[in-house]
Formats: C-alpha cells, structure tokens, sequence
C-alpha cells in the first residue's frame, strides 16, 4: 500500500490539535483525477472548522454538518493547487502534467500530498488549470479569493464609473476585490488599518479608510456597491456607516451572503485576469507543510495581508 503525508485534524480544539502523520495514498476512481498537491493555503474557513468556535444559536446545525464531537473529516483544507498524475477512464477535460487550481469543498482534504477529484463541479469542489505565470503557493490564493471576490462582485453587478467601497482590503478576497473592481473600471474605496493603507493603495484603491479612525467616518461616500470582504462576525461602527451610505439603487454583499459557488467556469475566468495581469494575487507568508501549525495561529491573530499559503511538496 502506497502512503502518503498529511496533516490530520481529529479533534476540535487550538492549532496544536493539527499532527503530521501518514495515510493510504487515495486511488482515483474511473470519474476522479489524482492530483498530487504542491501547496495549499489556511483559510479562515480552515480555522473556523479546526477550532469549531460556532456561535451558540448555529452550533447544532453546523456540528451536524462538520461533525458532532469531531471533524467529519480527519484531512481538513479546502484549497488547493498541484498536478495531475492520474486520470480514470471517464476524464475528459484534463490529462497527467496538468497543473490545476482549485477548492475540495465539503470533502475537505486538501492538507496532504494527494487527493482525488471529479472533474465536474459538485459541493466536493471544483477544478480548473492553474494560471501559467504564476506559482502554485500564489495560485491557493488566486483560487480561494478568486471564486470569492468574483462571485460576490458580479453578483452585486459592478459597472464602468460605480463607487464600489471594499471592506476588509487587505485579506484575501479583499485584495483581489480591489483588483477586480478597478478592471471594471471602478472607482475603488478600501478599508481596511492604517497600517496596510499603502498596500491597498497599491493594489489600485483610488482612497482608503482607516476601520480604526473615527474621522473616517465623516469620509464616508455614497456607493454603488459595498461588498463586505471580512464576514458579518466582524463589525464596526465604520461597517455599519458604509452599509447606510449606498447611493439609490446601491447594493451591499457580504462574503457571508450564501455558500461560495464552487465553479469550474469562475476559476476559469480568474485564470485568464491573472494570466492577462490583471489581477495579481498576495500571499502574506508561506510556510512549509511541517510548520502548518504556526500558519494557523498566524492566520488566527487576524492581520494578514492577502492570502498565507503552505507548501506540501516542491514542484521538480
């Protein structure tokens, strides 16, 4: 029996419930490909799972979900990025070499040097080919806050000349948002700390507010769009001012506003702005696969600047 390394979450609890250990090597059946996994990333997602911290009123269903007194899956990690080494007998949109991007969704799995996928799209994830310029630690981050920026700024239907006002600028949605919405032709305000103020400027923000400053709010604007990049679990007085400030006809979208549509298609178009330039996706830090504890509790601190990934395996 082949084996292979993964990181193995068999109990909720802080980071250091997360252990390195070995598993079977899965087997691709005849509609799955194989795909050996280069890097994958923490996501909040990942830490809301591993630490289990649901809010009292939501706790019995979302248990049901993740699982009673542990998480259903033991490989948790739903973002991932790698090569095709195997394909079953009904595979027809890729091959072995394929370099591929995507999200596992509720199979998880994505903390390990292997996983099986369907090539269609389906709550178990979706799949599409890796942007070629750029690594597979940046494409963790083009995937997951791709499909996030992407779904939630089309939805709210962003057009030439729009005031669109992104909230939460610096993380990992945030970032591509900023980014998306000036290739629309967007006039982009980000929010985010002072601190990260000349790194959404950067990114393309034609003005940024500070969450922390009060005088921010007398800066407030009317907006077209509003999209909350950071979740509803997190608020401020700033939050609160912007949701009131859309112009006639605005629209205001959390990333918290229904499930992330794992979408082949999405991950395909995030594909070809990256490969065009235009957008680039942000990795705070990478960590290597040994050290996924600490990327946890980095990710747990609430500062990041885009997205942190981990790399499982170096590519040859």
């Amino acid at each position: 029996m082949e084996t292979m390394k993964a990181i193995a979450c068999t109990k909720y609890g802080p980071p250091d419930v997360l252990r390195l250990v070995e598993y079977a090597r899965p087997v691709p059946r005849e509609d799955e490909v194989l795909i050996k996994i280069y890097a994958t990333s923490v996501t909040n997602s990942d830490i809301f799972i591993r630490g289990s911290q649901i809010p009292l009123r939501f706790r019995v269903p979302m248990r049901l979900m993740l699982g009673i007194t542990r998480p259903r899956h033991d490989i948790i990690g739903e973002v991932l990025s790698g090569e095709v080494v195997k394909v079953g007998a009904k595979i027809r949109r890729f091959k072995a070499g394929d370099q591929v991007f995507g999200l596992t969704g509720f199979s998880l799995g994505a903390y390990a040097d292997y996983k099986c996928m369907k090539e269609d799209d389906s709550k178990q994830g979706c799949i599409a080919l890796k942007p070629d310029n750029i690594s597979h630690e940046e494409a963790t981050s083009a995937a997951y806050g791709g499909l996030l920026a992407l779904q939630y700024l089309d939805k709210a239907g962003v057009k030439p000349n729009h005031k669109v006002l992104v909230y939460g600028a610096s993380g990992t949605s945030g970032t591509i948002a900023v980014q998306y919405a000036k290739h629309l032709g967007a006039d982009v305000t980000g929010v985010c700390s002072a601190r990260n103020a000349g790194f959404v400027t950067a990114l393309g923000a034609d003005r940024v507010l500070d969450y922390t400053d009060e005088e921010s709010l007398s800066q407030v604007e009317r907006y077209d769009v509003v999209l909350d990049a950071v979740g509803k679990r997190r608020t401020s007085a700033l939050k609160e001012a912007c949701r009131r400030a859309l112009a006639d006809g605005g629209t205001f979208v959390s990333i918290d506003d229904g499930s992330l549509e794992l979408s082949s298609q999405r991950l395909e178009k995030v594909r070809g702005l990256v490969e065009a330039r235009r957008i680039t996706p942000i990795n705070d830090r990478c960590y290597p696969f040994d050290q996924i504890v600490a990327a946890h509790r980095y990710v747990e601190l609430g500062h990041k600047r885009g997205n942190v990934a981990v790399t499982v395996n170096t590519t040859a």
